[in-house]
């Protein structure tokens, strides 16, 4: 009698745990989900940014590039949110917000390789994010291993393109 309380006592106590583990993935893949949609936002404006005062073609191109896949991605982040019980943002956080500030202030002829600068610190920050996202095995786990090589390819861009300066490629 006295096992048998105690093994209950502990298949309870585990069942518990084994909750709050999975509150605690919850909770941090509706962080990321969050994260993930505000720094959509973010690209979107930034790439409209980049179309309106970019001096180079290459420039302009990354930033239709930028707001075309990153409002597909924001579609996408928006119903994984919906799954996660998450209310999609509607704007982008402060530091992106502070991005787009920095840049939309710039002079035209430093605009372009600040642009890209900017573009391949916040990829290669994103990329890491996401590619610890993808090792769980949820929606938002899922949504980041999907999104993954598009954000590799917008940093392979923005790579080349800081290394030009922001100068057209030759």
């Amino acid at each position: 009698m006295i096992i048998k309380s105690i093994l209950s006592l502990a298949i309870a106590a585990a069942l518990m745990c084994g909750a709050d583990v999975a509150a605690a993935q919850d909770k941090a893949s509706q962080k990321f989900i969050k994260e993930a949609i505000e720094g959509n936002l973010s690209e979107v404006q930034v790439g409209q940014l980049a179309q309106q005062k970019g001096q180079n073609d290459d420039v302009k191109a990354f930033g239709r590039m930028l707001q075309q896949d990153h409002s597909d991605a924001n579609q996408k982040a928006t119903q994984v949110a919906g799954q996660l019980n998450v209310t999609p943002p509607s704007e982008p956080g402060k530091q992106d917000k502070a991005v787009y500030d920095r840049l939309a202030k710039l002079p035209a002829d430093r605009f372009d390789h600040q642009f890209a600068r900017a573009m391949v610190a916040d990829h290669k920050k994103d990329i890491r994010a996401f590619e610890k996202q993808a090792k769980k095995n949820d929606a938002a786990g899922q949504f980041a291993t999907q999104a993954l090589p598009t954000l590799r390819k917008h940093l392979e861009i923005a790579v080349a393109l800081e290394k030009r300066g922001g100068l057209p490629a030759r």
